[in-house]
């Protein structure tokens, strides 16, 4: 039966609109108007489409505030991650990703693009069905409200040269032609659900040799499904890369066919002239996750010059140190600003942009992030009359003053996720502790 929601204000493709009745049937958003409210279910604030996770590790949520103490850089923070990984049962696994998936839902987030390498059992043994932790991820964001990208990674070694060891050995399929014989068999078991979508992820270059790259990058292009990597996070990957293979990481997956508009290079901290330009007229997108990326002290990447040069922007919690894609938007400008020590890199339509209709594309969800009519009937309505938007009007209140707490209503799909505040599963903190608390 059809829903009609009148918004008080709503961003339509042409702007900030006041007095939008959006007309809901099913999945999808049929109509798009102005008018009374009447009858209509009123969402206050300002509604905008469902925003996309467009890089997430769901296990990740548990290291919030355990790796934060002290100092380190990220390889004594992957020490941590790596211990946490090998914890995870099915069970536990859902759990976590279930109440993260749910914190994301509450941040406004309809789509999560998992990044998923967590295959196996301790010691690398295949459950009976060697998928079982993907399946684990697909139930879990089913049931907090979410479409999900299962952008699954092949991960076969440990560095150049170096095999997997360790809670590593749980990522690894043998080599690409065995990743890829599971990950068939995952896009099988989803083949025709609208909500999910098998994509592939090159995990980075030091867990993918050059020679085996071309197997992950025809899974993509045969499935017409999402190609996803990790980028040049570190100087240290890149300095490794180049004296391995005499190029950088982006000219490694250039060479070998993993750039194009169906990819995404995630992070992109530390570029050459050279990789921008690639990165760019290939049509590769870029996901930026500031939040991990100051966490880890990463670095800055060059989001704006990536853009100019041809890179669509995506946002991700990555990590999930935060889970509010407002931050991760009003970082990108204000990582610019420290950067350069000049305002006004990206304007607030520019960024949120990257949180809505780019992220659902770049997940191979083209039909979302936008309000109009035949789109995926995701509505994120914001608060004008909190205590950090209160005073603010247009979009830059969400880009520059709203976080995830001033979300207050979420439809997914169709489907009323978040109402006052409150996901339906319930008190999501709650959850979140008990799953967290498993893990340490």
């Amino acid at each position: 039966m059809p829903l009609t929601y009148w918004c008080e204000q709503a961003w339509l493709p042409g702007g900030v609109v006041a007095g939008v009745l959006v007309e809901i049937d099913g999945t999808r958003i049929t109509r798009v108007g102005q008018g009374e409210p009447g009858t209509a279910r009123r969402l206050p604030g300002l509604t905008l489409p469902g925003l996309a996770n467009a890089h997430s590790h769901a296990f990740h949520r548990a290291l919030r505030g355990a790796t934060q103490v002290g100092r380190g850089d990220f390889w004594t923070w992957r020490d941590r991650m790596y211990e946490v990984a090998a914890g995870l049962d099915p069970d536990a696994y859902f759990a976590l990703a279930r109440a993260a998936y749910a914190e994301m839902a509450l941040a406004g987030v309809t789509c999560v693009g998992e990044f998923h390498y967590l295959h196996h059992a301790p010691g690398g043994r295949p459950y009976d069905d060697p998928n079982t932790m993907g399946h684990v991820l697909v139930r879990a964001a089913r049931e907090a409200g979410l479409r999900i990208a299962l952008i699954d990674a092949c991960y076969v070694s440990g560095g150049p040269g170096r095999a997997l060891a360790g809670a590593q050995l749980r990522f690894g399929d043998g080599d690409a032609d065995g990743w890829a014989v599971r990950a068939e068999e995952l896009a099988a078991a989803y083949k025709g659900q609208p909500d999910v979508e098998i994509g592939a992820a090159i995990h980075s270059v030091r867990a993918v040799p050059p020679e085996q790259m071309p197997v992950v990058a025809e899974f993509s292009h045969r499935h017409a499904a999402p190609l996803h990597a990790h980028v040049s996070e570190q100087r240290a990957e890149n300095s490794a890369c180049v004296e391995t293979y005499a190029a950088t990481p982006v000219q490694l997956l250039h060479e070998h066919g993993a750039l194009g508009p169906r990819s995404t290079a995630v992070h992109a901290t530390h570029l050459s002239e050279v990789d921008i330009q690639l990165l760019g007229h290939s049509g590769t997108y870029v996901c930026m996750c500031p939040t991990t990326e100051r966490d880890l002290a990463d670095g800055i990447g060059p989001a704006r010059t990536l853009y100019e040069h041809g890179s669509s922007m995506t946002l991700g919690s990555d990590s999930h140190a935060v889970i509010d894609l407002f931050e991760e938007a009003r970082a990108v400008e204000l990582n610019e600003r420290l950067a350069s020590e000049r305002r006004g890199h990206w304007s607030a339509a520019e960024l949120l942009g990257a949180a809505t209709v780019a992220g659902h594309t770049s997940l191979g969800f083209p039909e979302a992030g936008l309000l109009v009519p035949g789109a995926w009937a995701d509505l994120v309505s914001v608060r004008l009359d909190s205590v950090r938007t209160a005073g603010t009007a247009g979009l830059e209140a969400l880009a520059f003053a709203a976080t995830a707490a001033d979300v207050h209503s979420v439809i997914s799909g169709g489907r009323p996720v978040v109402t006052d505040g409150r996901h339906e599963l319930g008190d999501i903190g709650a959850m979140l502790a008990e799953a967290t608390g498993r893990m340490r």
